[in-house]
């Protein structure tokens, strides 16, 4: 079995030779990564629910939303590396329930404690991808609950009946959304996002199978019997891998490889 390794920090082209560039104004600083705040003319506003880990967007301005954020009950929710991702880019201020506007070292406070669902480690591959461009969700989580009818098998959450829950939820019941978002705490055997390539038709509605599903490695790499056991699990949705070391990230995958027999 050989690895396909491409590093995505120097490969911006990879996957991306049709993107349009005016699709979402994310893809304006696909060049780089960004370590700094930047400011923009244009800010959405979000506040930051404690008891959610995440935050509800009350401002939307631009276009970054039609491929950020979850929507249920006709209200926008961010997750903590969609969240802090956008204070990055200086297209979002945070504010807490007092309505106070907060810094971006309380947000990365937030992030280290690791009580959300991510880790700095996952935050830097959804930055990583996101700077390329792409569309990245969290694995097993719909976008919205519009369009789902089933509950789907190929899930990254301890069980189904809290997804469940998540698509039958009412306004009141908000419980569902912190079982789902705390139990996406991830390990050697779970995935983490599921990763679309750059779409201007892309619909939270109806976003269609992912262009593959992203597994965070860490220390060995998953054996044979693992890779085949997951493969099966995803019923042929293409696997990648992700290793982040020293800040930076490397996406590998797997594919099989027939050696002739010698005489």
């Amino acid at each position: 079995m050989d690895a396909e390794d491409w590093e995505s920090c120097s490969d911006n082209e990879v996957y991306l030779q049709d993107t349009n560039k005016d699709d979402d104004e994310e893809n304006d600083y696909s060049s780089a990564f960004l370590s700094k705040l930047q400011f923009r003319k244009d800010i959405s506003k979000a506040r930051w629910i404690d008891d959610l880990a995440m935050a509800e967007v009350v401002e939307k301005k631009g276009k970054m939303w039609v491929t950020m954020g979850i929507v249920r009950s006709g209200k926008t929710y961010c997750s903590i590396e969609e969240t802090l991702f956008l204070i990055e880019i200086g297209a979002l201020h945070l504010l807490d329930e007092k309505g106070i506007c907060l810094s971006l070292m309380e947000v990365y406070e937030k992030l280290s404690v690791e009580k959300s669902g991510c880790c700095w480690e996952l935050f830097e591959v959804y930055k990583n991808l996101k700077s390329l461009g792409y569309v990245v969700g969290r694995h097993g989580i719909p976008w919205s609950v519009k369009g789902v009818t089933s509950i789907s098998q190929t899930c990254s959450l301890q069980g189904c009946e809290e997804k469940k829950e998540l698509l039958e939820m009412e306004p009141k019941d908000k419980s569902s959304i912190i079982e789902l978002f705390a139990s996406m705490q991830i390990s050697e055997v779970n995935p983490a996002f599921d990763v679309y390539l750059p779409n201007s038709k892309f619909r939270k509605s109806s976003p269609g199978a992912p262009s593959f599903v992203l597994y965070l490695s860490r220390g060995n790499p998953p054996s044979r019997v693992e890779i085949e056991a997951i493969e099966t699990k995803h019923g042929g949705i293409p696997l990648k891998f992700c290793h982040v070391e020293n800040g930076r990230v490397s996406f590998f995958s797997f594919d099989k490889a027939e050696l002739a027999v010698l005489p």
